[in-house]
């Protein structure tokens, strides 16, 4: 038998992928899915929607307010209201970590740094739309060029004993580098390191980051091993949120729930 309490929906429609979050009266995370957006971001958020709903034991009509973010924010039929991405993520990630912070959010098409202070006001934020150098389409096109799939690059970083360090941050030249890398018989794992070595640095010339660091993103959810890199290069420990490829859709559950 469903709950017949009523619940909030944040739907985060970014480039790459559609995230959906259901919260609970109580603020607890009940229902959440990640789905392809591909190129129908409504069919996209429907899908993910019915997937978080019921894996929350809820209908659609239990909704009490949803709200969208992201990419794809305004061609959500379901939703009564949008708020920005760099909003939601802010908020989604003080929602983890109540306190003064610099985000790191390392997306699918961009990267942003988004600073709050200690009452989770944003202070400022610096976003990275030039091209997809350091993002995640930049390590989905390294895999293709390495015929490597993506889920194994993380393991193959780890791997690594001698990194291969890239020296060009554009994605085509990048490409065409590790090619000439392999020629010359450097090995995979030394270049998938330096793949992620090449992330880091675009993110760090971005900004600076503040004590404490806050990683997201599905390029951070599913790559563990360079928010070690990161670590090392910054010299502290570094936060991640339980879903770090959530924190947009939570922080839009948040305010649909705020708003209500």
């Amino acid at each position: 038998m469903k709950d017949s309490q009523p619940v909030f929906a944040g739907i985060d429609v970014g480039a790459s992928r559609t995230k959906v979050v259901i919260l609970d009266r109580e603020q607890q995370i009940i229902g959440r899915a990640v789905v392809k957006s591909g190129t129908d971001f409504e069919a996209a958020s429907r899908q993910c929607l019915t997937l978080a709903l019921d894996m929350a034991g809820r209908t659609a009509g239990q909704i009490a307010k949803a709200m969208t973010t992201g990419y794809g924010r305004k061609n959500v039929a379901i939703s009564q209201e949008s708020k920005t991405e760099i909003s939601c993520h802010a908020r989604g990630c003080y929602y983890y970590f109540p306190r003064p912070i610099s985000i790191i959010d390392i997306g699918g098409q961009d990267n942003k740094i988004i600073k709050l202070d200690e009452s989770g006001k944003r202070l400022s934020f610096k976003m990275n739309r030039k091209c997809a150098a350091g993002t995640g389409a930049f390590l989905e096109e390294m895999s293709v060029r390495l015929d490597i799939p993506l889920e194994d690059l993380d393991g193959l970083a780890r791997q690594s004993l001698n990194m291969v360090e890239l020296g060009s941050f554009c994605t085509v030249f990048s490409a065409t580098e590790v090619l000439e890398k392999i020629r010359q018989g450097k090995k995979v794992p030394d270049i998938v390191k330096g793949l992620f070595f090449s992330v880091i640095k675009r993110v760090m010339e971005m900004d600076s980051l503040s004590e404490h660091v806050v990683m997201t993103g599905g390029v951070v959810a599913h790559n563990a091993f360079l928010v070690l890199m990161m670590e090392e290069m910054i010299g502290r420990r570094i936060l991640v949120p339980e879903y770090p490829q959530l924190t947009g859709a939570l922080g839009a559950a948040l305010y649909a729930m705020e708003k209500n």
